[in-house]
């Protein structure tokens, strides 16, 4: 009897082998930061992303989860959406602006572990399966990779201003660490009247993803900071 209960079902241990192996994304991605493959880089962050939202609906659909998933996959999200595209960024853009554009990038790191620390505090609370409090990590490490994206799109090259960069990437490490309520996908309801255009929207995503990537990139964070601005106002002097 004891032999079988020191034994755990295949199908439990899944979840968390995603989400290791977006861990191992995040790493990676890391490395070729350090070789200035930086197209690569982004992809396996954008990866790690999709795999972020694999392992949790894993646990559920496999009634696996447990509290040692939700803190390995904090841990993973932190060197994902925390350490790899702030040190992706700096070392794309902010390289030349020595102390200051690494301070930003500190300020961003720990933004991202404060963000998390706190969902970790919050997950029991009722309202946290309808809102974010604060911008998620994985948005923001996208929102951190939008001078990146900008530049692959050949928009603008963000490298060219570097200071402003900067700057922007402080911007989304408070927002992470803000009070602001983003909508939780568990939460969200879509009216029946624009399934339609709904799925016209994931056909025009699915051809860009193979055709302009880095563009499709640029429009989503543009989206999603327009979503942002309703509960930025909506706070107001509230946002920490």
């Amino acid at each position: 009897m004891a032999e079988r209960e020191d034994r755990l079902p295949f199908l439990q241990l899944i979840p968390n082998l995603v989400t290791i192996s977006g861990m191992c994304l995040g790493l990676t991605s890391i490395r070729f930061t350090m070789t200035g493959k930086f197209e690569t880089a982004v992809i396996l962050i954008v990866l790690s992303a999709v795999i972020d939202g694999m392992d949790g609906l894993l646990a559920r659909r496999l009634r696996a989860t447990s509290e040692f998933g939700a803190e390995l996959d904090s841990l993973s999200d932190f060197l994902c959406f925390g350490v790899a595209p702030a040190l992706l960024v700096y070392q794309f853009a902010l390289g030349e602006t020595n102390s200051l554009g690494w301070v930003f990038v500190l300020a961003f790191a720990g933004a991202g572990c404060l963000r998390l620390a706190r969902f970790n505090v919050m997950r029991s609370e009722p309202d946290s399966m309808r809102h974010f409090t604060g911008v998620p990590a994985p948005a923001g490490a996208g929102l951190c990779l939008m001078p990146v994206f900008i530049t692959l799109s050949g928009i603008a090259d963000a490298r060219q201003a570097p200071i402003m960069v900067a700057i922007w990437v402080g911007i989304v490490g408070l927002l992470m660490i803000s009070r602001i309520k983003t909508i939780s996908p568990k939460a969200m309801r879509i009216p029946k009247g624009l399934t339609i255009f709904l799925f016209m929207a994931m056909v025009v995503m699915m051809g860009m993803i193979f055709t302009r990537f880095w563009l499709l990139m640029v429009i989503c964070g543009c989206i999603y900071v327009a979503l942002l601005v309703p509960p930025i106002f909506r706070e107001k002097g509230r946002l920490f």
